[in-house]
């Protein structure tokens, strides 16, 4: 068995993780972490879960710690790229606790809060600087800070950059630093814009890889509630009523409007629950993220952007109140459960206008969701396979009917469903830094009377297919 010894890490990172009883390095360190330390490029593909953070983390602190100098100021040596802020915050926590034997110091910058007070934490220059694109691009724009001393430069969840729109800014950072840097690329999954983004930034890079695409945690019980739209919060309600068992559970929500209306439902019912997206304040979203930890907060109803990259122990059920338009953010979803070899459960509610996403899962996935009985009563009637017209009219992945696909991730260009005003406040995020959320497409026919889904002798339509 490989320890963190016998990878060559110094005496104050041994100590630092004995303090954290961290004994044995997982898979995706075991093969970053030497040559990482040789000083060698590197494209790691793992998940959030499998220790990435401390697979560039242990590197980069052994790296500036054995080759002190002193840091310019409005500087740093390392550089981490970070998409939201929750992110950016706990690589930040990681490092100071793996670095906390060591005299290095370290900062982390994100839109949402007082750029002024940032500016003066860099002032005289950092050793370590986590960030996220928009802020950072605004603090080197008022010429409060530089990267061209850049040593070591990290680019994590290079996807969610992707999805994010921050790519054409990371481009612009990039021309700006010195060709003379490592460079440490980590991405859950590796689209062909980041592929191409790999090999111009890097140099004869090592690839690595511990988990493979849209493959599911085994230790993850997954079972799928087929449900009418409208009945959702009274199904939701139900299980966590019969099932004392769910008592720290991440529910996902679409939308962030759709977040916020769970939570109110939940909250008028005497469940304690908070929601996290990109409306929230950061103050707002800190609290959520420290309710939720401490065991404050029952439910925490998050979208997929807000949630990316949130390591949580102990989370006992995953809930898709809304299954995701994209089958891989069904994979990172449930993933938050089954952490440190526990066991967890997903449980995903699909509603009428949810059909084609779940297919899309269970095809990228390559495995059948087993239904699980709805304690709201019947299940409807199993259908066959659509007919060839019909098909073409039911949703794809991206929200839109068939023969109308958009670019992955991208919404339709079609004016959402919620109300006016639901979008980020343009001063809850940097001027610079794209919309950290996105509607990931509106379910066609939302909106419809309830007897859409009855005959005329008033009997459920048999309307879910396998």
């Amino acid at each position: 068995m490989t320890t963190f010894t016998e990878l060559g890490l110094s005496a104050p990172l041994l100590k630092a993780l004995a303090t954290e009883n961290y004994e044995t390095p997982t898979p995706i360190q075991q093969q970053s972490i030497t040559p990482l330390l040789e000083g060698r490029d590197l494209v790691g593909i793992a998940q959030t879960g499998t220790g990435k953070t401390a697979a560039f983390a242990l590197p980069i602190l052994q790296r500036l710690d054995q080759d002190r100098r002193e840091t310019p100021r409005r500087s740093c040596r390392a550089l981490i790229l970070s998409p939201t802020r929750e992110l950016a915050g706990q690589i930040a926590e990681n490092i100071r606790i793996y670095g906390r034997h060591m005299k290095l110091t370290s900062a982390v910058v994100y839109g949402g809060v007082s750029i002024n007070n940032q500016m003066r934490a860099l002032a005289n220059g950092v050793d370590i600087l986590v960030a996220t694109p928009g802020r950072l691009l605004d603090l080197i724009g008022q010429k409060a800070f530089r990267i061209d001393c850049v040593e070591i430069f990290v680019l994590d969840e290079a996807d969610q950059m992707l999805d994010m729109g921050f790519i054409h800014t990371i481009r612009k950072l990039v021309a700006m630093m010195s060709v003379k840097r490592q460079t440490i690329l980590f991405s859950a999954t590796m689209p062909q814009e980041i592929a191409e983004l790999s090999k111009k930034f890097l140099r004869d890079p090592v690839h690595v890889a511990v988990t493979p695409v849209a493959t599911t945690a085994e230790r993850v019980e997954q079972k799928i509630i087929f449900v009418d739209t409208a009945r959702k919060p009274e199904l939701l309600l139900r299980l966590l009523k019969d099932d004392p068992s769910i008592n720290k559970a991440l529910v996902f929500s679409r939308t962030k409007h759709g977040a916020d209306k769970v939570v109110k439902r939940l909250v008028a019912s005497g469940i304690t629950a908070a929601a996290i997206h990109g409306n929230k304040s950061q103050n707002a979203r800190e609290r959520a993220l420290f309710d939720f930890k401490s065991g404050h907060c029952r439910l925490l109803v998050a979208t997929d952007i807000a949630a990316r990259g949130i390591d949580i122990d102990a989370v006992s059920h995953v809930i898709n109140y809304d299954l995701p338009n994209i089958p891989e953010s069904y994979v990172h979803r449930i993933g938050r459960t089954a952490r440190a070899g526990a066991d967890g459960i997903a449980i995903s509610f699909c509603d009428r206008e949810e059909r084609a996403f779940l297919l899309d899962i269970e095809r990228t996935t390559r495995q059948k969701i087993p239904v699980m009985e709805s304690p709201l009563g019947a299940v409807p009637e199993v259908l066959p396979a659509l007919p060839h017209d019909e098909r073409r009219s039911q949703p794809n992945r991206n929200g839109k009917p068939g023969g109308q696909r958009h670019s992955a991730g991208r919404p339709p260009q079609k004016k959402p469903n919620g109300p006016k005003g639901s979008g980020p406040r343009r001063d809850e995020r940097s001027a610079s830094e794209p919309r950290s959320e996105r509607p990931q497409g509106q379910r066609p026919g939302a909106g419809a009377p309830k007897s859409a889904n009855a005959n005329s002798k008033g009997r459920p339509t048999a309307w879910f297919k396998r």
